[in-house]
């Protein structure tokens, strides 16, 4: 506190915003401090308990894997590890406590502020499909970035966090479109790479090469069957997944919980 303090104090000078309060906010924090003591806990023995008990444990990561501030497209990138690994430096497990793993994506690209983005549509289309999947940030609002499907960039991910299957979200978005298109791989220097470049400045001068699929032109909203789903989506799923060489355990066909359709359960 004493620290933020005086970093704060510098910030105002001669400003006529109130200074840091020390003593006022400790008390607060010690104040508050007594509502959240009792759901405090040691979260790793806490959950090394749980699974030497047989207990199921569903880890959630935070962000896209692209945003790994090691593994992802630093500097543009987030301040932590949003890849597999995070789940164990985070909460203090072992990996043998991680038997599965299953990679989320929407059935197209999207990526909040500056940073490569070799799909990005930044035509008509892509608005379109900011427009269908609302792609704005829930508290700022501002507009996330939106583009094809990258191939490339999601083998990459895949590796770096042993993905061994995935869920599938926002395919109803893509519903209306006349054709889809897939990065399968980068063109850069006129050469064909399959691979994501270490060098994030020949990433973002890589150019996509794509794939057509034709569109189903259906309304998937609400469906929970994998097999009641238009052909050329289905096609479309079975690519992806095919590509990754993974299964597909979960497709997203709407916004609420129930417009999900469990694959084989």
């Amino acid at each position: 506190l004493e620290y933020q303090r005086v970093i704060k104090a510098r910030y105002l000078e001669g400003s006529t915003d109130e200074r840091a309060d020390l003593e006022r906010t400790y008390h607060m924090l010690l104040e508050m401090s007594a509502l959240f003591q009792p759901m405090m806990v040691d979260v790793s023995l806490a959950l090394h308990r749980a699974w030497q008990a047989g207990r199921s444990i569903l880890f959630e990561g935070a962000q896209g894997a692209m945003l790994d501030v090691d593994l992802g497209t630093y500097p543009f990138a987030t301040s932590s590890n949003t890849t597999t690994g995070g789940v164990l430096t985070g909460l203090g497990v072992g990996p043998k406590m991680i038997d599965e793993v299953i990679g989320v994506v929407k059935a197209y690209t999207t990526r909040v502020g500056a940073g490569p983005f070799p799909t990005e549509l930044v035509d008509a289309t892509g608005e379109r499909i900011r427009e269908l999947g609302d792609e704005y940030g829930a508290t700022t609002g501002r507009p996330r970035r939106c583009g094809w499907l990258d191939l490339v960039a999601l083998r990459h991910t895949a590796r770096i966090n042993g993905v061994d299957a995935i869920a599938v979200t926002k395919l109803d978005v893509l519903d209306e479109l006349p054709e889809i298109k897939i990065c399968t791989a980068y063109e850069l220097d006129g050469r064909r790479s399959d691979q994501v470049p270490l060098d994030l400045a020949q990433l973002a001068h890589v150019k996509p090469m794509y794939e057509t699929l034709p569109g189903w032109q259906t309304d998937t909203t609400g469906i929970t069957s994998f097999d009641n789903l238009p052909e050329k989506a289905q096609r479309y799923l079975r690519y992806i997944a095919d590509d990754l060489q993974v299964d597909i355990r979960v497709v997203s066909t709407g916004a609420k919980r129930e417009e999900t359709i469990l694959v084989g359960a």
